[in-house]
């Protein structure tokens, strides 16, 4: 079984996990705004000693590729590669959005599109659609929210919508009777190692020395 580390640092969150095959030996979070440098390297180390595994025995490194914030991602990226490089590891990426729909989906009980949404300022959001199969519906993008967002898809059937973008939707359509809203639900590295395991057993790796986060849009500095 391999033995796989998932980083998670596309939003506020910043999360790891270790998992044996199916089995999670063990994951760790902190939300701390803007401390991710900080704390991701302490909560990898805590995470194998409680898990009694060693750095060397790692199949692989999964991480979380986007999108999210700039800053987030480019931290959680650089700790994955880096880990890689030493280690001599393969890289996995993970859709953060498509691993925000399989948290919500394990309990979607009314076979309702998924919509995660990553807040992305103002009233715009990073969001994506799938169906109960995880088959993405409407791609990754970046999208302003209106009172008309979604308006043909929620005519036809409910949507799930959540992620910390998905709150500033609720005064614009949230009285839509398809449009259902679910609170707290964010990005995590347990997910990302559930999904990288698929990714492993089919030898899908990312080239270490090329690859870069889905940032999405360009960075831009706020405030000078």
């Amino acid at each position: 079984m391999p033995l796989l580390l998932s980083i998670e640092t596309s939003t506020k969150v910043c999360s790891v996990a270790l998992n044996k095959g199916q089995q999670l030996l063990g994951s760790s979070e902190i939300l701390i705004e803007k401390s991710h440098s900080k704390f991701i390297t302490q909560l990898i180390e805590n995470l194998f000693v409680y898990a009694g595994e060693k750095m060397n025995d790692l199949d692989a490194v999964a991480v979380s590729k986007g999108p999210g914030s700039y800053t987030g991602l480019r931290i959680g990226v650089s700790t994955a590669k880096g880990l890689c490089y030493a280690l001599d590891k393969p890289l996995i990426s993970v859709s953060t959005l498509a691993s925000m729909a399989y948290e919500v989906n394990k309990y979607n009980t009314s076979k309702a599109l998924l919509c995660p949404m990553i807040d992305a300022r103002r009233m715009e959001v990073y969001c994506a659609v799938y169906d109960t199969s995880l088959n993405c519906k409407e791609e990754v993008t970046a999208k302003v929210m209106q009172e008309d967002s979604f308006k043909e898809l929620l005519a036809n059937q409910p949507v799930l919508f959540f992620g910390d973008g998905s709150q500033k939707c609720v005064p614009l359509f949230g009285e839509n009777k398809n449009a259902i809203f679910i609170k707290d639900i964010y990005p995590s590295s347990v997910n990302i190692g559930t999904l990288a395991l698929k990714a492993f057993e089919e030898g899908k790796f990312e080239d270490i020395a090329y690859f870069e986060p889905f940032y999405l849009k360009d960075f831009v500095r706020f405030g000078g």
